[in-house]
């Protein structure tokens, strides 16, 4: 049956494109469609052309559109396509389409069209995942990942991987087909053992790519942290060039956790302003506190604010409990309102600080003093590698999972060739090696796992 929804973006705009996909994607059309060069039905249009027209709901006008067509195989779908691209209006958009639905269509579930695409073989599953991530990159970074995994980098990674395993499998197998004959070997342990390194190693490779990648894709979390009125919140409106924060020289004013983002040379970073730490007997202002602790364990970077007129008064306590659970992120000093200190008083400080592992910047976040060498340091914090065009990347958290139950089993492989196991066991977990595998590009999958994925895609896509 065929299937039609608004692929644009919800809201008024200048134009909106509908999109209608099926076997009777022409005929359905053809019915309401009246192009102003006569006699050219719908389905006698060349493929991959368009033609400027009308929509008609019986003799009313409701749009001049222009219509093009795709033809199957060679549409995204892989079924025939049809594009109508209307005048924004939203009251065009729902005219059309129910036009549509009243000549044969229905409405397009969640991720439909890119559904019917996995399902007519134009992309594997891990391709079809990376449609919504690059419809939702907010950096180049991501951009680029979701680009590459779209056009199947990480798909053909796999594909080579999977092709050693089976060639792994079916010699282990060949020999349990002929295991009367005890001297008979299909395959070589040593060949099998290096077989079994390669494969391991690739896919603990590709597994511990997630890091950088889930960083790329989601944004790096960076969390603000430090006293009361040290400049926390001014900081972060900074970095955002907006004023997203509450500023107050009241002492505890950000009692509750405000997240914002900003893209920093192609890298999104997650800022996430904290409640200031202090000795409270407010309830409300502990458990913003706590959420700050909270927030801290699961940050990458943190910048500790100081206010640099009160570093001899910093609470032990909250200095101590900040360097506990900063314990293995990348930790740095950030001395405010460096404005207000004198040269004498600067080189005290410097000479305070001159034992510091840390690293440390003085700023004026009020005054904008050194924010921008803030940023240069953040993004030199973030560690991120060069990458290229050939790297393959994991962003998506399905793929990981099944990749670290494939390096199990193939660690298991491992462990079995070393201790000389039954040729069965081995079958059996390469067998799960080469199922988990198949999962992230769908040629093992159930419709529960498709439902699942596709449900999360926007309407239309």
């Amino acid at each position: 049956m065929c299937i039609c929804a608004v692929s644009t973006a919800p809201g008024v705009g200048g134009i909106a494109v509908i999109r209608v996909s099926g076997e009777n994607a022409f005929a359905v059309c053809d019915k309401i469609f009246k192009p102003f060069t006569a006699g050219i039905s719908v389905d006698m249009m060349a493929a991959n052309t368009v033609r400027f027209g009308q929509i008609l709901d019986a003799d009313e006008v409701i749009d001049e559109v222009v219509l093009t067509v795709f033809k199957a195989p060679h549409s995204f779908t892989g079924e025939n396509v049809v594009e109508i691209s209307c005048h924004g209006s939203q009251f065009i958009q729902q005219e059309i389409l129910k036009l549509l639905l009243k000549n044969g269509c229905r409405l397009a579930h969640p991720g439909e069209f890119t559904q019917r695409a996995f399902l007519n073989g134009k992309m594997d599953l891990s391709q079809a995942e990376a449609v919504a991530d690059l419809i939702a990159s907010q950096s180049r970074a991501a951009h680029r990942l979701a680009l590459q995994q779209m056009r199947g980098g990480f798909s053909q990674e796999l594909l080579l991987l999977r092709d050693k395993l089976l060639t792994f499998t079916s010699l282990v197998e060949l020999e349990l087909d002929f295991s009367d004959h005890e001297d008979l070997e299909f395959a070589d342990r040593k060949q099998l053992h290096e077989l079994a390194d390669t494969i391991e190693f690739k896919i603990a490779h590709l597994a511990a790519s997630f890091s950088v990648g889930n960083a790329i894709k989601n944004g790096i979390p960076v969390a603000i942290i430090g006293e009361t009125n040290a400049g926390k919140s001014t900081l972060l409106n900074v970095l955002l060039h907006e004023e997203r924060a509450i500023v107050s020289d009241i002492h505890g004013t950000t009692r509750d956790v405000i997240e914002d983002t900003m893209n920093l040379h192609g890298v999104l970073f997650r800022f996430i302003d904290t409640a200031g730490l202090r000795e409270t007997s407010d309830v409300i202002e502990t458990m913003g506190i706590e959420r700050t602790y909270q927030m801290l364990e699961k940050s990458d970077i943190i910048l500790w604010i100081i206010d640099s007129l009160q570093v001899n008064n910093l609470p032990k306590k909250i200095s101590k409990t900040i360097r506990k659970r900063a314990t293995g992120k990348r930790l740095i000093l950030v001395f405010n309102k460096m404005d207000k200190l004198d040269v004498k008083e600067f080189q005290k400080l410097e000479q305070q600080l001159s034992d510091c592992a840390d690293t440390r910047i003085y700023i004026s976040a009020k005054q904008r003093i050194n924010t921008d060498k803030l940023e240069e340091l953040l993004y030199q914090s973030a560690q991120l590698p060069e990458l290229n065009d050939n790297d393959v990347t994991v962003t998506n958290m399905r793929h990981y999972e099944a990749l670290k139950s494939a390096l199990e089993a193939i660690r298991r492989v491992q462990d079995g060739l070393h201790n000389n196991i039954s040729g069965d066991f081995l079958s059996q977990d390469l067998r799960e090696c080469l199922q988990y595998l198949g999962e992230i590009t769908g040629q093992i999958t159930t419709d529960e796992v498709l439902g699942n994925i596709f449900s999360k895609f926007c309407i239309g896509k």
